[in-house]
């Protein structure tokens, strides 16, 4: 039996207006190489200048985690050569970060909780972007310079499910600081993976494999599962120290499969010295109490939807995992919704339809107050579940915000007038004379028949709880 340890380097794109070190802006929109300046060109006579910003969002991340932050922490030189890098260097920092010992808790699949520690977490600036077009390549360097913090975890993690439940906790929480917009697809958020297994029971560990790159929850558990059995085999095979070595690997997507990309650096390979033309950062007062504004984060949230709200564990983690899925919810009370009424049809109801359409909360065409409303509709009874099912629908078709006009629209008013539903029960009974005779004399599963009968005279619109108490009070008399 073979254990598996997992460490994470997660690189979050600060988002600043401006680069860590310069003053040109951090948007990529803009055409090729026009977002720089002598600074992130590196060119000769240049001096980098700290960016606060910068610097105070590091710091709110570090008291969201409960971390240490360093008073004076210093930059450093990160020595490799690649055309990305104009300097033949990346600003960093080794030696002192701006943050030390945090922690996240993930919750897992089996309802338990784990603590995974932060060794520490330190900005640097990104490098350009290589592009490769048939037989020449080209750099892009608006991103060079960028702000990145990196967040380095200890290798606390021991399967692909852990450490996905640590990113998308990791990623919603930079959102809900708004230190990121981690946008994962434009590389805002992305991640190298070191991997290693060791027979259990074995203190030391086994060697580790990094690899690079990773963007996609998904390929990350597929890259981790590949990875893991591969040393596994290579164990097993008696081929470990000849197939299982340090150094960076690169995941295949269309494969599924790790391939090797070069050697692991080590420290030394790189030559780190301080960085010379950068002086100590020191937290001032005023940068504390900036970095001190936090909102209410998602274990927050959970505790009080859980405690207040008094709706499960699972659901409030649901509604938690994304700023904009809670914000949808609250705002969903806000108009009238009740809290557990309102999970129903925010995670089942919306979130199955977009699901199926491919469209984020974020861009749903029912918005939070016209969702809120229709729930409180059925929760007065104004139209049954299933009629508020097909104004949904409606609405996911063809927009509008007026719940009452399409509820009216479709017919789907609900009938809670105890003599109109009355009506339609004494005509049902004086056809099914029978029946009724072969309920009361024992057969009580026939009383189905005469809900579903007094349901379709009143083609669905009848209250179903109207329907079944008024047909006791007709058949039980």
């Amino acid at each position: 039996m073979f254990e598996t340890v997992i460490g994470l380097e997660v690189h979050v794109q600060l988002n600043t207006k401006t680069k860590l070190f310069c003053a040109c802006p951090t948007s990529f929109a803009q055409h090729q190489n026009t977002n720089t300046c002598p600074t992130c060109l590196a060119l000769p006579g240049a001096l980098p200048v700290v960016n606060k910003e910068a610097v105070i969002k590091a710091m709110r991340f570090a008291n969201a985690v409960n971390a240490t932050i360093n008073e004076a922490s210093r930059f450093d030189r990160k020595s490799y050569f690649y055309p990305d890098s104009p300097s033949a260097y990346q600003i960093t920092q080794f030696y002192e970060p701006v943050l030390r010992d945090g922690e996240i808790t993930i919750d897992l699949e089996d309802a338990s909780q784990k603590t995974i520690r932060i060794t520490e977490a330190h900005l640097e600036a990104d490098a350009g972007k290589n592009m490769h077009e048939g037989d020449h390549s080209k750099v892009d360097l608006n991103r060079a310079g960028t702000p990145l913090l990196e967040i380095v975890s200890a290798p606390d993690l021991r399967s692909a499910d852990e450490t996905v439940a640590y990113l998308k906790k990791l990623h919603s929480m930079v959102r809900y600081l708004d230190i990121s917009d981690a946008n994962m697809q434009e590389g805002s958020f992305r991640c190298d993976v070191n991997v290693s297994v060791r027979p259990k029971g074995q203190e030391s560990f086994g060697t580790r494999v990094e690899i690079k790159n990773m963007n996609s929850f998904r390929f990350i558990a597929q890259a981790i599962a590949y990875e893991v059995q591969r040393q596994i085999e290579a164990y097993e095979d008696g081929v470990y120290e000849e197939e299982v070595f340090q150094e960076t690997r690169l995941f295949d997507v269309n494969k599924g499969e790790t391939r090797s990309m070069r050697g692991k650096e080590e420290a030394a390979d790189y030559r780190y010295f301080p960085e010379p033309d950068i002086r100590p950062v020191i937290v001032t007062q005023e940068m504390k109490e900036a970095s001190q504004h936090i909102p209410e984060m998602p274990d927050e949230k959970v505790a009080r939807y859980v405690n207040e709200l008094g709706i499960n564990r699972y659901d409030a983690l649901v509604i938690t995992s994304s700023k904009e899925m809670a914000a949808y919810f609250e705002a969903m009370l806000e108009h009238g919704a009740a809290a557990k009424m309102a999970v129903t049809w925010l995670t089942s109801e919306l979130l199955g339809r977009l699901n199926k359409a491919g469209v984020e909360i974020a861009n749903s065409p029912v918005d939070a107050k016209t969702l809120g409303t229709l729930v409180s509709k059925i929760e007065d009874s104004t139209v049954s579940g299933k009629g508020a099912k097909e104004v949904l629908d409606h609405m996911m078709a063809h927009g509008s915000s007026d719940v009452d006009a399409i509820i009216e629209e479709l017919g789907l008013v609900q009938i809670s007038d105890d003599s109109a539903i009355l009506a339609m029960i004494d005509e049902i009974l004086a056809a099914n004379e029978e029946k009724v005779a072969e309920y009361r004399g024992g057969k009580e599963k026939l009383f189905g028949f005469f809900v579903g009968q007094t349901m379709k005279a009143s083609k669905g619109s009848a209250n179903p709880a109207k329907v079944n108490e008024l047909l006791h009070q007709r058949l039980d008399a």
